[in-house]
Order: C-alpha cells, then sequence, then structure tokens
C-alpha cells in the first residue's frame, strides 16, 4: 500500500506564484498525497478558499486552512503539521516549484533506506523561472548544521511521527534552521537525496532575503536557543554568515 504525503504549504501573498506552486505538486507522478495550505493573511486574501477551489476545479487533495491573524510560517507549518494525515510530511514554500517526480523518487528513497528525514538538491530560480544558482544535498548531522543551514525547506521530507515533539520555532526567519538544529542535536541524521528536484524561488522582497532579519534571528539561534555565551554566538553568527556568503 502507498503511503500517503502530506504537503504543507504556508502562504502570506502572492497570489501567482502560489498557483504554480500548486500546479507543481498536481503534476507529481506520485499521486497518494494531500494538500494543505495555511493562509497566513486574512486581511488581503479572505477569499483565497473560494479562489483556490474555482482555480483548480474544487480538487479533493487540497484542505485550505484561515489562520485568524498573521502568525508566520513556522506555526502555520505547525498547525498544518497538526491537521495532516499522512505517514509524510513534505514542506513547499508558496513560490518555489517541484520537480514532477518529487514526490516518487525522494520517498522511494527514504522507505527503501528506513530513512526518517531527508532533503534534495536544488535550483535556485528567478521571478522569472530562469535558473540562477545550485545547491547540492550532502548528508549533514549537528556539527555541519551549527555551521551552516545547507538544506533547502522545500525540499525536505520528514516521517510524521519525528514531529510530534518538534516543532517550527516562533522566529520570523530561521524557524526552520532551528528545528532542524533540534532534530540533529537528538542524533537525527539528514540523509542527502542528491538529485536535483526542486526549485527555490530568490525573491528580493522576502523575508528571509532581509539581511538585518536574518542577523537578528541567526543570533538569536545561538544566544536563545542554543544557550551561547555572547561572545560564542556572535562568532557562530559570523561563521554562518561566512558560509552563506562563501555560497
Amino acid at each position: 500500500m502507498q503511503q500517503k504525503v502530506s504537503v504543507i504549504i504556508p502562504f502570506y501573498k502572492n497570489y501567482y506564484y502560489l498557483k504554480k506552486a500548486i500546479r507543481s505538486v498536481l503534476k507529481q507522478t506520485y499521486r497518494n498525497f494531500e494538500i494543505i495550505i495555511i493562509n497566513d493573511n486574512l486581511e488581503n486574501e479572505k477569499n483565497l478558499p473560494e479562489k483556490i477551489y474555482k482555480e483548480f476545479k474544487y480538487f479533493k487533495k487540497i484542505k485550505i486552512i484561515n489562520n485568524k491573524k498573521n502568525f508566520g510560517a513556522g506555526i502555520s507549518r505547525n498547525k498544518g503539521i497538526k491537521l495532516s494525515i499522512g505517514k509524510y510530511v513534505a514542506f513547499l514554500d508558496s513560490d518555489d516549484l517541484w520537480h514532477p517526480n518529487k514526490l516518487k523518487k525522494q520517498l522511494g528513497f527514504m522507505v527503501k533506506n528506513d530513512i526518517y528525514i531527508s532533503h534534495t538538491s536544488y535550483n535556485i530560480i528567478d521571478t522569472n523561472n530562469r535558473k540562477v544558482g545550485f545547491r547540492e544535498a550532502k548528508k549533514l548531522e549537528y556539527k555541519q548544521l551549527l555551521r551552516s543551514c545547507d538544506i533547502g525547506l522545500s525540499t525536505v521530507m520528514i516521517k510524521k511521527s519525528l514531529l510530534k515533539k518538534n516543532f517550527f520555532a516562533k522566529t520570523k526567519t530561521k524557524e526552520d534552521y532551528i528545528l532542524w538544529l533540534k532534530l540533529s542535536k537528538k542524533g537525527v541524521i539528514f540523509f542527502a537525496l542528491e538529485e536535483t528536484l526542486t526549485s527555490w524561488r530568490k525573491l528580493n522582497d522576502s523575508l528571509s532575503s532581509s539581511v538585518i532579519r536574518k542577523l537578528i534571528d541567526g543570533y538569536y539561534v545561538y544566544r536563545v536557543f542554543l544557550k551561547q555565551s555572547i561572545v560564542k554566538s556572535f562568532l557562530s553568527l559570523f561563521i554562518l554568515s561566512f558560509n552563506y556568503i562563501k555560497k
């Protein structure tokens, strides 16, 4: 029997890209999935369910949840996880895209090797879908993740059982990085499927592209979450930033 995969997509703005993201899921060659979209912008997108159901002809695989207020991507994903029914959970940001064989190949890779969490290589694309970069997936443990977050969120698939007591952080950025550190610190290994199965869209106006916001949340990761000293937190932040620039 095929395992169900729950695809969780938090949404805040840019419906044009969201439609493309949804279509990339609906085009998957692996068909046993559900899509959970968490609308985190009720003020401007209160009619999102009607728009999506009209666009995709009331597609039965799509569920839409409206947040009562703006919680951020991390809390929205946590809500999606709690509502999901799949044995596996896959994350997709609303402006990213999956390649058609993404679910089939990644789930097969995980089931065959009895893996709890994995990520894939991915292309970096611009607003016009032109490739502008590439990131290769590598097997990662805590020490490697501490120095550089080399995991594309939209490439990750994870067994839901691993998320029963582990959640995304409430920060505006790096909420995924904190979760990856939390899991890897417990000994969870991030296995890598080196095939390129995802396209991550680089948007200059996205929250994650804000340098100041990244620095603040990066410091939070080390000082508050990992409880490092002030000096060590700044040193860790410098190493993280250096590795990011080097990439």
